[in-house]
């Protein structure tokens, strides 16, 4: 059982004692049951709790607080003015708690970005000066062929050359090293999994007027999400799926679209996927937290964001001004 519910089961159970102390007399216990139980139930859709962040100890110590509010509640006959300071001390710990474990997430999210943008860095920087270094090799090889008259062999020779050649130039051209970096290990992951990637740039991803980490974070949960759905797409359909990704400028607006290949998507998923926390297409312990972080990006920046799916394709496509 996730985490989260296991909270949210819990939060129910201290949500029921509480109404049960202050309205107990006046109202049968099943009503206060149903009341916790419903709130309970619209929190743990509307809110992601990531309190697995602050670790057991600091929830097991603010447990123990909210169990003895609760216990002076049921046990102590508090005056009809403070009746209902119990649970707004119990509600007040809770928001400290979730705003903490928040903070906290967004910090290790944060920490664990960085660290992956290093590697992808320094792997996109060991492949250029890979290539740099075997290029005179290849110049000699090609000039050799050429002067043993093996015409058409020089020929397959740089058509290979030139193909994995391009796999990097599509990634690095103009772009700032981080960036690169993530368009790099997306590329190479695709490939990897036998998907048609495409980069159609007409300039710069490095030219939205975003900071580095946020065109980061933009761009890797929108490709993953992609390439996920490409891999599943594959598996179940035996084809080969396709990853489009086009950027280009218009009217003072920049324009990011991405394309690929998906199973169909349930309706109720589709109406809240970019709206809110917790809705996902993937199984296992998947969060549903990409989508939401993208729509929340282009927000921040007085973007727009519209998707699409239909026929078996996903579309996302996002406006953002071109203004610093």
């Amino acid at each position: 059982m996730k985490t989260s519910s296991v909270y949210y089961g819990a939060l129910g159970a201290l949500l029921f004692l509480h109404i049960h102390a202050l309205l107990g007399q006046w109202v049968p216990f099943y009503i206060s049951l149903i009341v916790a139980a419903a709130l309970a139930f619209y929190f743990h859709r509307k809110v992601a709790a990531q309190i697995e962040s602050l670790g057991w100890k600091v929830n097991s110590v603010l447990g123990m607080a909210q169990l003895l509010v609760v216990i002076v509640a049921l046990t102590a006959p508090l005056p009809t003015g403070v009746s209902f300071a119990p649970i707004l001390i119990f509600v007040a710990g809770e928001y400290v708690r979730l705003t903490t474990a928040r903070h906290f997430t967004r910090l290790n999210r944060d920490l664990a970005q960085h660290e992956e943008q290093r590697i992808h860095i320094n792997e996109t920087f060991r492949i250029v000066r890979s290539e740099r270094h075997d290029f005179l090799k290849h110049v000699s090889a090609v000039h050799f062929m050429l002067e043993d008259r093996k015409a058409e062999e020089a020929k397959l020779y740089l058509d290979n050359l030139v193909e994995n050649y391009e796999e990097t130039n599509y990634s690095i051209r103009g772009e700032r090293g981080v960036v690169a970096g993530v368009l790099h290990q997306m590329y190479r992951r695709g490939k990897a999994s036998g998907i048609s990637m495409v980069y159609d740039l007409d300039l710069p991803l490095s030219t939205l007027p975003i900071s580095d980490q946020k065109i980061v974070a933009l761009l890797g949960n929108l490709l993953s999400n992609s390439l996920d759905a490409c891999e599943e797409w594959q598996r179940e359909r035996g084809e080969q799926a396709m990853l489009t990704l086009q950027f280009y400028k218009r009217s003072g607006l920049y324009m990011l679209v991405c394309k690929n290949n998906t199973l169909p998507v349930p309706v109720d998923v589709l109406d809240s996927l970019f709206a809110t926390y917790g809705h996902t297409t993937k199984g296992g312990e998947h969060e549903g937290l990409g989508t939401k972080i993208i729509k929340d990006i282009v927000e921040d920046h007085q973007g727009f964001l519209d998707f699409v799916c239909k026929v078996e394709e996903f579309t996302v496509k996002i406006k953002v001004p071109a203004i610093r």
